[in-house]
């Protein structure tokens, strides 16, 4: 991107009005990390939330040194879940193993649902196997939507001892639940895996069906 348009953007995120500072950051997508991110930092506490959240998760996708720091901060100290949220989430996208521990504390230690559930679907996308005990732990939380992060996650880092842990929501009256079991199971080349796609690949909702027959196709292969 020239110089040029790289000032147009710069100018544009100094605007009083919102609208341009996220059009702005959509801009983005075209310029490169290293250009990006000081970019980014000019509206990275920005006054408008759907504006800061835009911030937090182009850090996650313009990966620098710089990244990472400010990605923890916020999950640590932010005031807002919804960008704590989102700083565990670009965490993911950047897959940096040092999120490891930092993502484990904000699972256990955050008190907002979405963090939580942000953190966990981030420690699938990191695919250490570590966070196999507790993403076991979190398939027994009150909080349906962690528990599909979770069973998504153990297929992400392939926890084979999980299958049996993740077959119990087979019948779940979820079909969210049920999507997640079938995509993670398509990680899983076991004969209890096999047998649980084929019941799957029967169910009434037609997402789940399909994900279902995708993960079949994908162990066939």
């Amino acid at each position: 991107m020239t110089k040029l348009n790289i000032e147009e953007i710069a100018t544009k995120l100094d605007s009083p009005n919102s609208k341009d500072r996220l059009l702005a950051l959509v801009s983005l997508r075209e310029v490169s990390p290293e250009e990006a991110v000081p970019l980014i930092k000019k509206v990275l506490y920005d006054e408008i939330l759907p504006v800061r959240s835009m911030a937090v998760f182009a850090l996650g996708v313009k990966k620098t040194p710089e990244c990472y720091p400010l990605l923890i901060e916020l999950l640590k100290n932010d005031a807002d879940y919804g960008i704590r949220a989102d700083a565990a989430g670009a965490l993911g996208y950047l897959q940096d193993i040092r999120a490891f521990e930092p993502l484990v504390r904000a699972f256990y230690e955050d008190d907002n649902w979405l963090v939580r559930f942000s953190a966990a679907v981030s420690l699938g996308n990191l695919q250490d196997e570590r966070a196999k005990d507790l993403l076991l732990e979190a398939l027994d939380s009150n909080e349906v939507i962690l528990q599909q992060a979770a069973i998504a996650a153990l297929g992400e880092i392939k926890a084979i001892e999980a299958v049996d842990s993740i077959l119990r929501f087979a019948g779940s009256d979820d079909w969210l639940i049920r999507q997640r079991l079938a995509e993670a199971l398509g990680n899983f080349n076991t004969a209890k895996s096999l047998s649980a796609l084929k019941f799957l690949a029967k169910d009434s909702h037609p997402q789940v069906k399909e994900a279902a027959n995708i993960s079949l196709a994908k162990l066939e292969k």
